[in-house]
Order: structure tokens, then sequence, then C-alpha cells
């Protein structure tokens, strides 16, 4: 995920009210919005006063309950809904300034989207479902069957794309909607419940899928569920809204291990951490007078993929990092406070 200074979203005090009268009432209010006064008024709120930062390459998944909030916060970014107060931009441009014609054009070339409707068109095969977007781009037909076998051969939809939707499974159809999307090489990917419609087991295939796919492209994607479980596994960083609010964004470590409101903490109970954590995350530091185990691990590893060695260790185990260096060590009683025991004596690195 790159750092760099200028984020590819940036969302500044956004609201999105519903209610004839909200556009009146955010306007009298002087630029502090008073919720009570909203719902006096009979408005309902779809999102208050949402601001954050999604950096390329990163993948911000927004969850939460229905009624939160977070397809409407999406498909404010996007422009499918206009907001009602606050500031988007888009690589540094003014998303809310845009004209039709602009509007046409970011969504045409830098915006991808999948939602969970697939939305495919019976009469088209896979092939030209996933061409369609190329040739309303202006792609020649030859040029647009040509991109869209490549999508189908990176969805390993290879040797279906001449078939219907209705010869599709229902993950086959949503692999088309995701090659149909990616098409275009957008820049920024929006994703809306994509997979929430699937049975469990297809579901983690395409969730699986998703992950590989984005480890080959690094797009930034803002990705929507209310899957906790679908957030922790996808998420560089996850944003929890209820009620229209970004109640906490952070790392899925640190929302498991420190969350910050009592909803928050609801959502987290029953997670099992050490399916979430690292070794990064909760290594102690390291003293090279230490007396080591002969067996390390990466900083990188998911504490599920190393406790029972380590707990069978009675040294310390360092943790290294991708050169091999030791940066900080793991022992058998941070590893049973992980798995047992209180997540507040735990060393958290953020």
């Amino acid at each position: 995920m790159s750092t760099s200074t200028q984020p590819v979203i940036k969302c500044e005090s956004v609201y999105k009210i519903f209610g004839e009268n909200a556009a009146r009432i955010i306007e009298q209010s002087g630029g502090k919005v008073e919720t009570a006064a909203l719902l006096e008024a009979g408005c309902v709120i779809g999102v208050n006063n949402a601001s954050f930062e999604v950096h390329e390459g990163e993948l911000l998944v927004v969850m939460g309950l229905s009624g939160s909030g977070k397809s409407t916060l999406l498909r404010c970014i996007s422009r499918l809904i206009e907001t009602t107060a606050g500031n988007i931009h888009i690589d540094g441009d003014d998303l809310l300034a845009m004209n039709d014609k602009e509007l046409i054009d970011i969504r045409r070339n830098k915006m991808g989207m999948v939602f969970q409707n697939f939305a495919l068109l019976p009469h088209k095969t896979v092939l030209e479902n996933i061409a369609l977007p190329l040739q309303v781009k202006g792609m020649s037909t030859s040029d647009s069957m040509d991109r869209a076998l490549d999508m189908v051969n990176l969805v390993e939809l290879a040797g279906r794309e001449n078939y219907f939707p209705r010869q599709l499974s229902g993950g086959q159809q949503q692999r088309v909607g995701i090659a149909r999307s990616l098409a275009v090489e957008p820049d920024i990917w929006f994703l809306d419940e994509p997979f929430s419609a699937l049975d469990p087991l297809i579901r983690r295939e395409m969730q699986d899928e998703f992950l590989r796919i984005q480890s080959a492209l690094k797009k930034t994607i803002l990705f929507v569920t209310h899957d906790f479980d679908e957030a922790i596994r996808l998420a560089d960083r996850i944003a929890i809204m209820k009620d229209g609010v970004i109640e906490q964004i952070d790392t899925p470590a640190n929302i498991i291990l420190s969350p910050a409101t009592e909803y928050v903490a609801r959502f987290t109970r029953e997670v099992p951490r050490e399916r979430v954590l690292s070794c990064q995350t909760i290594m102690g530091k390291y003293d090279d007078s230490q007396d080591m185990s002969d067996l390390t691990v990466s900083q990188e590893a998911i504490i599920e993929s190393v406790a029972k060695p380590i707990l069978t260790q009675q040294k310390p185990v360092g943790v290294t990092d991708s050169e091999g260096e030791i940066v900080g060590v793991l022992n058998s009683k941070i590893m049973a406070n992980v798995l047992f025991g209180d997540a507040n004596s735990l060393p958290v690195n953020n």
C-alpha cells in the first residue's frame, strides 16, 4: 500500500440527510449540524459527518448493520447520490464541483463498481458482458474482445467465455461482474456487498479470488459489507458505522484489541484474535542479550499459524522482518494471552 501524501479519496465532514428541510437546517446551522434538530424536522440521517482518507492501493472496508449508512456513504463518494454537505476529493479534484461531462469521464476512466446485483445482460455471453463498457468508451469490437478475454483469464473463467449468464453459478456470475468492472482498468474500485447473495462456501471462494486479484492489481478499494468476518479477512483498515456515524476507523488488529466504543466492542467480542493478529502486532521488544530459541517466525505470520510451536518453546522466539533480522520476540506467555487471556495485557504495536 502506498504512503503518498495525497490521498486517492478524501472526505471532509460529509453529510447525507434525507428530508425536505435538510438543506435549510444545515445552512442555518453555521457549520455545526445538530442531529437532534434534523430528527425533529423529520429528516433521516444517512451519513453523519464522515471524514477520512483512502490512499493508493489501500483496501478500506466500510461495515455496519443494515441502515448504518455504509452503502449511502459509498454512493456519495461515487456520486451516485448527491451529498447534503461536506467535501469529497478524488486524486485532489473536487468531485462535488464536477459537471455531468466530467463526472461521466471520471466514472468511465477512473472508477469501477460492483454491486450485490450482478446486473449481467442475459442475452449476452460472458465475453460480451465484459466487453460492453469498453465498447461504450469507444474501443473497437476486436480490441474490446481481446481485453475481455484477458479479464476472463484473470478471474479464472477460461472455457466459459461463450456461456450465457443463466449457464453460470452465482459465484461465476459474480466473477463476470468483477471482470467487467476491471476491464476499464479503474484506479478506484467500489464494491457494495458484492458477495452477500452467495452461499457461504462460494462466498469464501470469492473472497479468496478477490484477495488474489487485489494482490496482483493493487487497486484503491472501498468495500462495503455487513459481515465482520469478511471485513477482517479483506481489509487493510475497517470503518465501522452506526446511524450514519463512523464509530471507529483503524486496522483490523487495532479494532479488535482497542475498540473505541461499546458498539464496536460488540462486533469484536466473538472474533478469535489468533485469526486476525499478526506476530508484528503483539510482539515484545527484542534484546540481543536474551537467550533465544532457535525457532523464528515472520512478523507477517498470523498468530493462528505459529501458536502451537511457540507455546512449546521455553525460550523467547525471534520475530523476523523481510530481511531475516530479528525485530521483536514472542513467548508462551504472550501467546497464551492472545489465545485465552485479556487483550489489555498484550504489547500492542501500532
